[in-house]
């Protein structure tokens, strides 16, 4: 299997993110990426350069107004008196969490407050100088793995940092910018008539959700913390199962805190029925290590092991499959969760 990543996808370095009212240091940082591709290439897994496919890739599922914000972002910002290092919002429009907005059009403010505060979602997506490169980037590793599986491997790994899953078709959130399963699942849609999109990360992934909610061609299907009193609040309850046309073709499978493998694999297995159910040509998984019991954003009891069943249990659909990385904030708990997964599934 083929491990795409670029060392650019490193150069996004943020210094804050607001958690329970405090502006701390981000867990997601370079370390999560580099000690990813240190153990997958360890198994043999060969590295690969992304490829610049174009933004098309990226406008494919976010609206270009967004993109053109987010890559001349931090150079406005840095034009205002007093400004930080990074970009951070400090306002935010009241209906921000509204699904049924989907794409938004461009906000009529033309200001870079105002725009930040409509394009970032949250506190945990700081900006910094070169951010824009690296999120480029691993949009790019995301597109470059689907093309690997189109041109006919069965299955690639891609290697995005910063995660993508939380990102909307026109907001940031959740340490995400672009929406790399989104992407990778919208590139196998040339080829393939249907999609389904399997997220087992600890975190609902509400971004990829209201990016197809009205869509019946890719199935999307998340097991995660249920959202109630955790991230990301708002969205990943069971009740959410689509929309118009697509409606029956989003599924949630919230989990209990302290929730143990048997849940997770149980949440799994389902999903993996209701995509087989949907007809699905090819995979994309969103792969979270930080249900493991020892992340820092962990609520659940998930230990290595579940992972090696999960792998196989993915790898057993035996269906075109691109690996998208998404959380997963324990170094050593990534350490050993990835490679199970991987091993197993090859199996």
């Amino acid at each position: 299997m083929d491990i795409v990543f670029s060392e650019t996808q490193l150069v996004h370095r943020p210094q804050q993110y607001g958690v329970h009212g405090r502006l701390v240091t981000p867990l997601e940082n370079p370390n999560r990426a580099e000690t990813l591709r240190e153990r997958l290439t360890g198994m043999g897994l060969t590295h690969r350069q992304p490829e610049d496919v174009g933004v098309e890739a990226i406008t494919a599922v976010h609206a270009g107004h967004y993109v053109d914000f987010l890559r001349g972002a931090w150079s406005r910002f840095q034009a205002l008196r007093n400004a930080g290092p990074e970009v951070l919002p400090n306002v935010h429009p009241y209906h921000a969490g509204a699904s049924s907005l989907g794409a938004r059009p461009a906000p009529r403010t033309t200001g870079i407050l105002g725009q930040t505060g409509w394009y970032i979602g949250d506190l945990s997506c700081a900006m910094g100088e070169r951010t824009f490169e690296a999120i480029y980037e691993s949009a790019m590793t995301a597109a470059t793995a689907a093309d690997i599986v189109l041109g006919g491997q069965p299955a690639a790994y891609a290697l995005c940092r910063p995660p993508g899953h939380h990102a909307y078709p026109d907001r940031a959130n959740g340490f995400c910018f672009f929406n790399n399963a989104a992407i990778a699942a919208q590139r196998l849609r040339s080829k393939y008539g249907k999609v389904a999109i399997i997220d087992f990360d600890t975190h609902h992934g509400d971004g990829t959700q209201a990016i197809f909610y009205d869509r019946g061609d890719v199935f999307v299907g998340s097991v995660h913390t249920e959202t109630s009193e955790y991230y990301p609040h708002f969205f990943g309850y069971a009740d959410e199962t689509g929309r118009e046309g697509g409606e029956g073709c989003n599924l949630n499978i919230p989990l209990a805190f302290k929730a143990d493998n048997h849940a997770i694999i149980t949440g799994v297995e389902r999903l993996i029925d209701a995509a087989t159910a949907f007809g699905a040509e090819a995979l994309v998984v969103s792969a979270g290590w930080d249900a493991h019991k020892d992340d820092p954003l962990s609520r659940l009891s998930v230990t290595e092991e579940a992972y090696s069943r999960i792998g196989e249990l993915v790898g057993g659909v035996n269906l075109p499959t691109v690996i998208v990385q998404e959380g997963g904030y324990s170094l050593a708990a990534v350490a050993e969760c990835a490679p199970r997964f991987v091993e197993a599934f090859g199996r």
